[in-house]
């Protein structure tokens, strides 16, 4: 597996499929954090191999929300240009190019609608080779959230 599929995989803890994975929101302030117990709203991410995608999930109150998930994988472009001299390095030398996935932390953001108006927003972090993630979400009804993967 290369380095960018690695830490596309880590995005999000997949699921059996590989296509989908889940993602959880725990309210932390406003009104679905008052209730007892808070509900956990479970969102799908669609094509989690790729660095964006389809978002969907329901508000505690079975209220469905659309959107999108992406992620940012930074990579090093690496130039090289040479003359050979000897006759095993053919003439001409070498010239290449190599792209590389860097490791470390990759950020991210979700955002959604759903079919009352209420837009979801937020933000996560990952590292490029774990299968865990963690942010934070706000929607327009006053609530935050706490996102984990």
């Amino acid at each position: 597996m290369s380095l960018r599929a690695l830490g596309l995989t880590a995005l999000l803890a997949l699921t059996a499929c590989g296509s989908t994975a889940d993602m959880q929101l725990y309210p932390t302030t406003g009104p679905f954090a008052a209730e007892t117990p808070p509900p956990v709203i479970h969102a799908k991410a669609e094509t989690t191999e790729e660095t964006s995608g389809a978002l969907t999930f329901k508000l505690p109150d079975r209220t469905k929300c659309k959107g999108t998930w992406s992620a940012l994988a930074p990579k090093v472009i690496s130039k090289s240009r040479g003359l050979s001299l000897t006759l095993r390095g053919g003439p001409g030398g070498n010239v290449g190019n190599s792209i590389e996935t860097v490791g470390g932390i990759n950020s991210g953001e979700i955002y959604a609608v759903c079919k009352d108006g209420t837009r979801v927003q937020g933000q996560f972090v990952m590292g490029s080779s774990t299968t865990s993630g963690t942010g934070t979400a706000t929607d327009t009804r006053g609530n935050t959230y706490k996102l984990l993967f």
